[in-house]
């Protein structure tokens, strides 16, 4: 279950870095434009490196998760609290941050300006997955 969970969350991800590459790199017109993508609060070069060493860590602890070989899927129940409590945490600031927005900046409901919120709701997913599966290992 864990495995095809982490792993729908990481294509989710991926598929995300993707539109954005396709924007910003092929002008793709039929996505999004590039400033509904991310804040801009980093540098879209320093944020692309970023995301891509996210979804290599994404994908190794997916395969090693699905197949329950190697380092990530040896059970650490002791991860388990830390990672979910994050993954709340996480999603709760990710809730507030909407929340804000839209209050904040109405006008950013009619132009879909949440496409990174919406993304940090999949990697606080994915880190809650994670600390699931650490769970059910005791």
């Amino acid at each position: 279950m864990h495995g095809p969970l982490l792993a729908l969350l990481t294509l989710l991800f991926a598929l995300r870095v993707l539109g954005q590459v396709l924007v910003a790199f092929f002008g793709v017109t039929w996505l999004p434009a590039m400033e509904q993508w991310f804040s801009g609060l980093i540098r879209y070069p320093l944020l692309l490196i970023i995301q891509i060493l996210f979804l290599l860590l994404m994908v190794k602890i997916t395969g090693e998760i699905w197949r329950g070989k190697g380092a990530f899927a040896v059970p650490r129940p002791h991860w388990s609290q830390f990672l979910m409590k994050f993954s709340a945490v996480y999603a709760a600031a990710m809730a507030l941050r909407y929340a804000l927005t839209m209050i904040l900046r109405p006008e950013m409901r009619w132009r879909g300006d949440i496409i990174p919120i919406l993304f940090h709701f999949v990697l606080a997913g994915f880190i809650g997955v994670l600390g699931h599966y650490h769970q059910r290992s005791r």
